[in-house]
């Protein structure tokens, strides 16, 4: 089993809290982790995929939950809403912590049944798709790295673009990631698709056309890394704005639509407000688009939004373990200078992140990165451009020009094969 960089936090949690919510799209591993904490404790686990079980957690949820001197296990939560209330009486009494370690495939904070409840009696720990750092065996975490403020330093780190490609069309789905073609893997994500909306979808709200969700999945994978605009979409696939706004909460409470929110305060510029387009995982954006071919895609232009998408989601995943909390969002101004990803720490410290699919950085790529710096002032901690070439490039006012694949190599300089920086264009 590939060792999750959460578990240590998940551990911690069952510690010191009474109910503990791993949340997380369908197929990230929620229960094989589950599963692995149960049998470490001794402790039942009870799957409401189970028609007995949770039959027993609609009629009767008191009788599930009660009576138990340790840690329950409860698979899919979400499925019994009821058990929610029943699992509140429990701890309300008794406030022992590691009573209760749940998991569920739907977003507890966008499904209002499931928040009123337990959400702030239970700690919420997110569980992503597989990282590129976790499939690596590496530990390392860019966030903290960036935060550190220590400087990087000139060098070499090898990166081979096709074998990125292959990383981008396989995602990080373990069930995915696991198939050997691109074949087998588009048989999985179509069954993965058709299973999460006749069941998932259905179980959240009745939807009158289910044809129209793998229509929108489709067209938002096309979209990916660009600004949202509700209005165009709706034209763009003929469904009314009101019904469109339902079946993307519906996707966002699924885990599948992940917008990245923009970032805007008063800082005397006029920021674009649009959140831009992501899915949970490029392996799903490359499926729904059609693309499998890895060295068709490395010569293709469609690689800049997927490696971009690409880079925000692992970031996203390393969010769950970095030591520094952090805020992921888009900064965009209202004349077009952007910047891909910032961080905000709840220091008001700031993060800038750039993605480039090009094998070099001129100093055109550095103009957002170089406008937030100056905007933040003393609260821009570091920026950083990743990119397809090798050189590690200090560019002076803590801008880095990094190679992509410092995602799961490391977060220090020990695997630097080189001393060699180079000039940017």
């Amino acid at each position: 089993m590939i060792e999750r960089h959460i578990r240590a936090n998940l551990l911690a949690s069952l510690a010191d809290t009474r109910v503990v919510l791993l949340n997380g799209a369908r197929q990230t591993g929620k229960s094989t982790l589950a599963k692995n904490i149960a049998k470490m404790h001794t402790a039942p686990y009870l799957s409401l995929d189970d028609p007995t079980i949770l039959a027993l957690a609609k009629t009767d949820p008191d009788a599930l939950v009660t009576g138990h001197t340790g840690l329950v296990v409860i698979d899919e939560v979400q499925l019994a809403p009821e058990l929610f209330r029943a699992i509140k009486r429990v701890v309300d009494t008794d406030t022992r912590p590691g009573q209760f370690l749940l998991t569920g495939s739907a977003n507890i904070f966008l499904v209002p049944k499931l928040a009123e409840s337990l959400a702030e009696r239970m700690e919420i720990i997110p569980l992503d798709p597989l990282s590129q750092n976790e499939l690596a065996g590496q530990t390392g975490n860019l966030i903290d790295r960036l935060f550190s403020a220590k400087a990087w330093t000139p060098g070499k780190i090898a990166v081979d673009r096709l074998d990125i490609c292959e990383r981008l069309l396989a995602g990080g789905f373990p069930e995915a990631v696991s198939r050997r073609t691109g074949e087998r893997r588009a048989a999985w994500f179509r069954s993965y698709i058709s299973a999460l909306l006749q069941r998932d979808i259905r179980d959240l709200a009745n939807i009158e056309k289910l044809t129209d969700l793998p229509k929108l999945l489709a067209l938002l994978a096309a979209r990916v890394g660009g600004l949202m605009n509700v209005a165009e979409i709706s034209r763009a696939i003929d469904i009314p704005h009101t019904s469109l706004q339902r079946y993307l909460s519906l996707l966002e409470a699924t885990f599948l639509f992940r917008p990245l929110p923009a970032w805007s305060a008063n800082l005397g510029k006029r920021l674009v407000k649009s959140p831009k387009i992501h899915l949970l995982d490029t392996g799903l954006v490359a499926h729904l688009r059609g693309t499998r071919d890895a060295r068709a895609l490395s010569l293709s232009p469609d690689i800049g939004p997927l490696l971009e998408s690409f880079v925000i989601q692992e970031i996203r995943k390393q969010q769950a373990w970095s030591q520094q909390t952090a805020s992921a969002w888009h900064f965009r101004t209202a004349t077009g200078s952007e910047v891909d990803l910032l961080l905000e720490a709840p220091d008001g410290r700031i993060l800038g992140i750039e993605v480039k699919a090009a094998g070099s950085v001129t100093q055109n790529d550095l103009k957002g990165l170089r406008m937030l710096a100056e905007v933040m002032g003393e609260r821009f901690a570091a920026g950083a451009v990743l990119y397809l070439g090798e050189q590690v490039l200090p560019l002076g006012g803590m801008l880095y020009a990094l190679p992509m694949s410092v995602l799961w190599q490391g977060n220090g300089n020990s695997y630097l094969i080189a001393r060699t920086p180079q000039p940017i264009g």
